[in-house]
């Protein structure tokens, strides 16, 4: 076995498509990430950006896992976007231990892995080994899938809409907030991730008296698959079941367009939303563990 990789989103696609499309929700950063950078390169943009400049190493990479010769079938994948860990896709302890080396050797900047457990911790062990850098916790997270949605009865006072031009300065402002809560990687400027959801209709805004009080974000359809998020309420408008509400306004929103996968992450350190989440009708598919890397000594 072999990793293969490229910074072309449609070879990628052409070998990993159907591995990635055979189980969409737990592929979903991978699907819905690819397919922006497809929407974007057709739109006659020659990279996607995300309020940085990408260029040699920095650009982002693919690769899945292959027999050597023949047309053997890809048993997992992986995605690495400037700034953000290396997403591995469900795939053995072996595959990960050899990514790592492969990854260090291009002298690509690698701040983490986002992976399930077990091979999580295989890349950060070989990834160690290879480069000196020790691994910590950074976050515990769940992946959900909507079975059949139920609303919050009774529901908050307000009603959803979507998000609209007027709205982007503060979308910007939430999106921006939201990172630093959950500790995503900062970048400066999110009004390019904005305004990429403002284009195909990404946002739902929950609004009550007149003003908007919580969002809920949809990924681009990935075939019938959607991953709602970010979900985020002021602190201060908090606790009024307002984040609920824009969360199901936004599922029922995927299932009219007709997509049939609905998935969601929670952070499991955090009890509220992962009840609230359950109690909307999503169903645990899969835990995963992000690492952060730092120099060693």
């Amino acid at each position: 076995m072999r990793w293969l990789t490229t910074r072309s989103v449609e070879e990628f696609l052409a070998e990993a498509g159907e591995f990635l499309r055979a189980e969409p929700a737990r592929n979903t950063v991978v699907l819905t990430v690819t397919e922006d950078l497809r929407v974007k390169a057709q739109a006659g943009m020659a990279q996607a950006r995300t309020g940085a400049t990408w260029s040699g190493h920095d650009e982002p990479l693919f690769g899945w896992w292959q027999q050597e010769t023949g047309q053997a079938p890809v048993r997992g994948a992986f995605l690495h976007t400037p700034n953000f860990p290396v997403f591995l896709t469900l795939m053995s302890s072996e595959a990960a231990s050899a990514l790592a080396p492969q990854l260090a050797a291009t002298g690509r900047r690698v701040s983490g892995v986002n992976a399930e457990a077990e091979t999580g911790a295989a890349f950060a062990a070989a990834w160690q080994h290879r480069t000196g850098d020790a691994a910590k916790v950074h976050l515990r997270s769940r992946l959900f899938r909507l079975g059949e949605l139920v609303r919050p009865d009774p529901g908050p006072e307000g009603a959803p809409r979507l998000a609209a031009e007027p709205d982007r300065d503060l979308l910007i402002k939430w999106t921006d907030a939201f990172v630093r809560e959950v500790g995503d990687p900062v970048r400066q400027d999110h009004a390019a991730a904005v305004d990429n959801r403002l284009s195909y209709g990404g946002f739902i805004v929950w609004e009550a008296g007149g003003a908007p009080v919580s969002l809920a974000g949809l990924s681009r359809a990935a075939g019938a698959m959607v991953r709602v998020g970010p979900v985020y309420t002021p602190p201060e408008l908090r606790g009024r079941g307002y984040a609920g509400a824009a969360t199901a306004a936004a599922s029922q929103a995927a299932r009219d367009a007709g997509v049939t996968e609905v998935v969601l992450y929670t952070d499991l350190a955090n009890p509220t939303s992962n009840a609230l989440y359950q109690r909307l009708g999503y169903r645990p598919v899969e835990d995963r563990v992000t690492l952060s890397f730092q120099p060693g000594t």
